[in-house]
C-alpha cells in the first residue's frame, strides 16, 4: 500500500507546512481488521497533541475530498518519536552523523542487527560507521532502520 501513502503523502504536504510543522511520513498500514493512515509530523521543537490535533482537523477534508483510499480506516496524526523510522531518502540525508540501529532482511554472517553512526544514506544504499569499521548496506537488504539515541 505504498502507493496509497506517496498520494497522500503529496496530497498533504502542503496543508502540513502550513501548519508550521514537517510531514516526516505517511502510513497506511493494517493492524487486525483495521486500517490506519498515519500521518507523522516533526518540528525542530518537538511535537505536541495541539500540533497533531490541528494537522488532523487540516488535513481530513483534503482526504474527503481527494477520496484517495477506498476502504474505510482511521487517520493519525502522530510524531515519529525518539526512535524514528528512516524510510525516506531526505530522512538519511537529515539524520547523518546520529547513531541508528539497522536490521536487516537476511543474517551477514550469522548477524542480523548493526548499531554505529549514519555515515551516508540514498536510495540506493547506507553507510554505517560501527566501533570497529564502516559497513555499507543496499537500502533493499534493510528490512528497518531506527534512529538509536536512547541510552
Amino acid at each position: 500500500m505504498a502507493g496509497v501513502a506517496d498520494k497522500v503523502f503529496s496530497l498533504v504536504e502542503e496543508t502540513v507546512k502550513a501548519q508550521n510543522v514537517k510531514l516526516w511520513d505517511v502510513r497506511f498500514v493494517k493492524e487486525g481488521a483495521n486500517w490506519y493512515l498515519r500521518i507523522i509530523i516533526d518540528s525542530e521543537n518537538g511535537i505536541s497533541i495541539d500540533d497533531c490535533t490541528n494537522v488532523h482537523h487540516a488535513v481530513d477534508p483534503i482526504l474527503d475530498e481527494a477520496d484517495p483510499i477506498d476502504r474505510s480506516y482511521y487517520l493519525e496524526v502522530c510524531s515519529p518519536g525518539l526512535e524514528r523510522e528512516l524510510t525516506r531518502d531526505e530522512h538519511y540525508a537529515a539524520m547523518v552523523g546520529n547513531k541508528i540501529k539497522i536490521k536487516l532482511y537476511k543474517a551477514i554472517d550469522g548477524v542480523k542487527e548493526f548499531n554505529g553512526t549514519l555515515k551516508s544514506g540514498d536510495k540506493e544504499k547506507v553507510v554505517l560507521a560501527t566501533e570497529t569499521e564502516e559497513k555499507e548496506f543496499a537500502r533493499s537488504e534493510i528490512s528497518s532502520c531506527r534512529l538509536d539515541d536512547i541510552e
